[in-house]
């Protein structure tokens, strides 16, 4: 059986469409597998932890237990801003170190529920593009806009400070 985090690389596969959650991220639309969205939270109260990777910063106890909140706009080398009233944070399963994973992600704000299309589908391009290209799982076309699917599997298996990239 495959993990959460193996099934988001393929989860394509035979099928024509893919069922997404879609929030923001500094402007730009972004979206997660919905089969790894475990629950949409309101801002929680966050502890810091010393030493930890910036965009990996603090943790979050949900339901009675300490996770990661991540705000993956660092890991992209986007500024850090502040929240507002739609911020959000999605908690996601993810598969690190073999590990299932609860991971908290901090957003701008979260859209709806939506199903894209495999043939609107793109790899991102090679060239010109602001973001490490392995950090983003593919690109997706709606409308005049595209969706953003990041790779969070390398994201967060990243061994370096993504800091230090920007």
């Amino acid at each position: 059986m495959k993990s959460v985090a193996q099934q988001t690389v393929d989860q394509w596969g035979d099928n024509d469409d893919r069922e997404v959650l879609t929030f923001d991220l500094a402007g730009e639309t972004f979206a997660f597998d919905a089969t790894m969205v475990q629950e949409i939270l309101d801002l929680l109260p966050e502890t810091a932890v010393p030493g930890a990777r910036p965009f990996v910063g603090s943790v979050i106890n949900f339901r009675g237990k300490v996770i990661p909140l991540a705000d993956i706009r660092l890991a992209f080398g986007m500024e850090a801003t502040g929240t507002t009233i739609d911020s959000r944070i999605i908690v996601v399963e993810l598969d690190i170190e073999g590990e299932p994973t609860l991971v908290g992600v901090r957003t701008d704000k979260v859209h709806e529920v939506t199903t894209l299309s495999r043939a609107s589908r793109e790899n991102p391009p090679s060239v010109g593009m602001r973001w490490r290209a392995d950090y983003i799982d593919c690109l997706v076309k709606r409308g005049a806009d595209f969706v953003i699917l990041p790779n969070l599997k390398t994201i967060f298996s990243a061994k370096r400070d993504v800091q230090a990239s920007a």
